[in-house]
């Protein structure tokens, strides 16, 4: 092991055991990514000195743990999979009964509020019968999705962002730079604080969302994360993962493909 390797080692170590981040669930290549990006926001030249700059600056250890926290989201990010999640959410609401999604992790809502403002845009979807938990490992981006209000920036074109519906003026008001996500959505969705590696499953959802995380962890620990949304969903209920993901071979016997081009899959 090089000397530098070492450095990020110890430097992982200090984010452990100081920080209370569970960075072995994590690949290296996501956490030097974050790390090296505050790195060079604060004109640190090593993971040495980064370390020590730790030690001594409690405001950049609270940066860090934002910085690692995984809440890259936008409002229906990859429409397509959406338009391939509408037949779903139309089966699921034509069974009369009420219909429970999970997104998990939610990071700052915005999958959340897309799945409710889909299903309140599409006629075909009893929206009236779903309800939305979305559940993430860190309390304050959960505090985020609770306020839904977002700042529009030079990369957030809301328009081009609520494309896929009718008129997204009937979901969110915009004021200036920001834009709320309108109580009629809001009313559709709760969140809660869920680790997805370590909690227990939840119980009787009918739809999971868990897109865009797996890229992020650490191989051994997919298998936990698949077991507990297998637990959390009822017979027959549906799992979609993000575009790029693939689903564990030792999780494969549990679902069937829907559709296998958008990452839809139902638990069998």
């Amino acid at each position: 092991m090089s000397a530098e390797s070492r450095q990020f080692q110890r430097l992982l170590g200090f984010i452990e055991s100081e920080m209370d981040f569970e960075s072995g669930f994590y690949n290296d290549a996501y956490l030097d990514r974050r790390i090296t990006a505050r790195m060079r926001r604060t004109d640190t030249d090593s993971y040495r000195a980064y370390k020590q700059l730790l030690q001594r600056e409690g405001d950049e250890r609270e940066a860090l743990l934002d910085s690692l926290s995984i809440n890259v989201t936008g409002f229906f990010r990859n429409p397509e999979a959406w338009e391939a999640l509408r037949p779903v959410l139309r089966e699921l609401t034509a069974n009369n009964r009420r219909v429970r999604l999970w997104s998990a992790p939610s990071a700052d809502g915005r999958e959340p509020y897309s799945a409710a403002m889909l299903a309140l845009d599409d006629p075909e979807i009893e929206a009236r019968r779903v309800e939305i938990l979305g559940t993430d490992i860190n309390a304050d981006i959960l505090e985020v999705a609770r306020e839904a209000t977002y700042e529009t920036s030079h990369t957030t074109d809301i328009a081009e962002e609520l494309a896929p519906l009718d008129d997204y003026a009937n979901y969110v008001e915009e004021d200036g730079t920001t834009f709320t996500v309108k109580k009629s959505v809001r009313d559709m969705v709760t969140f809660e604080r869920h680790d997805l590696i370590r909690g227990r499953p939840k119980r009787d959802f009918d739809l999971v969302f868990c897109r865009n995380l797996l890229i992020y962890i650490d191989a051994e620990f997919k298998v936990p994360i698949f077991e507990t949304i297998r637990g959390s969903l009822r017979e027959g209920g549906y799992l979609m993962i993000g575009m790029t993901e693939t689903l564990p071979a030792e999780c494969r016997g549990d679902f069937e493909p829907v559709d296998k081009q958008h990452r839809i899959y139902r638990r069998v």
